[in-house]
């Protein structure tokens, strides 16, 4: 089966629903990607640009890293998630973060940046060479480019011990690849790196392991926003039965087992600009 890109369209689409699963799914990421960029260099005064921020979870988390000296400045193209992303961000009263609604190779800044980063982003992009070297003209000499992208081969293969919990996850796999994305960005960002001019990036995977419900629910959860995409293929989710008790059964599952579940794992690279 050939790739298919729906240009404009984000596979997991833009729904209230949507915005729910990516807050909680955030809430569970918030340490992994603390630890990472912190790792990368990322720290107090400097001025970081998040791209593809979606609901503002990332450009939050890092309001935090850089603190009231420091700013961040955040992309997102669709409408209704950067909206929300505005809003949450008034409300806890962070003065020190910026949304712009912007397509990442259409985004300019008369200044520099200390770094560019991002989450869960360069899968979707067609051509994230292109990006990565577009996004690094706008960080200084010796600035940070950092991200975070999915490895979906050990997700798979620690799925396989449980039948249903596997058949949900090998769902989202195909429609994901179906749908253009690029399920083993992670792995890739050695390479796109440095096709994009940068130097060998640092990377490292981490994955969590649970079975408890809040964790199970990321699966569930999922294939509903991508419910859409799966009609669409004209995919099958007959595995998978009745999807309103689709979130109790694979609970079921996983308690019963008495083993856990992963999380997609999450692989971070990051590099720095050259200097001359």
């Amino acid at each position: 089966m050939t790739a298919q890109h729906y240009e404009g369209d984000y596979l997991l689409g833009s729904s209230d629903a949507e915005h729910e699963r990516l807050i909680l799914q955030a809430i569970r990421l918030a340490p992994v990607t603390e630890r990472f960029f912190r790792e990368a260099g990322i720290g107090l005064g400097q001025r970081v640009l998040d791209v593809g921020s979606g609901v503002g979870d990332v450009a939050m988390l890092l309001t935090g890293l850089v603190g009231p000296s420091g700013e961040v400045v955040a992309i997102e193209r669709d409408a209704r998630s950067i909206n929300r992303a505005r809003s949450r961000a008034s409300r806890r009263g962070l003065r020190n973060v910026t949304f712009v609604q912007s397509d990442i190779v259409q985004f300019s800044s008369d200044a520099s940046f200390d770094a560019a980063v991002g989450r869960f982003i360069l899968q979707f992009l067609p051509d994230p060479v292109a990006a990565l070297r577009f996004l690094s003209q706008s960080v200084r000499p010796g600035g940070v480019i950092a991200f975070q992208e999915p490895s979906w081969t050990p997700f798979l293969a620690l799925s396989r011990h449980l039948p249903l919990w596997s058949a949900a996850v090998s769902l989202l796999h195909e429609v994901s690849g179906r749908f253009g994305v690029n399920t083993e960005m992670g792995p890739a960002l050695h390479k796109v790196f440095q096709d994009a001019g940068l130097p060998a990036p640092s990377m490292r995977l981490e994955m969590e392991l649970g079975h408890e419900p809040d964790f199970t629910r990321w699966v569930s959860d999922a294939v509903q926003s991508v419910l859409p995409r799966i009609q669409k293929l004209n995919f099958s989710v007959k595995t998978l039965g009745d999807l309103d008790t689709l979130q109790e059964r694979l609970q079921s599952e996983v308690a019963s087992s008495n083993t856990v579940v992963p999380w997609l794992p999450m692989v971070g690279a990051y590099s720095r600009t050259t200097t001359n």
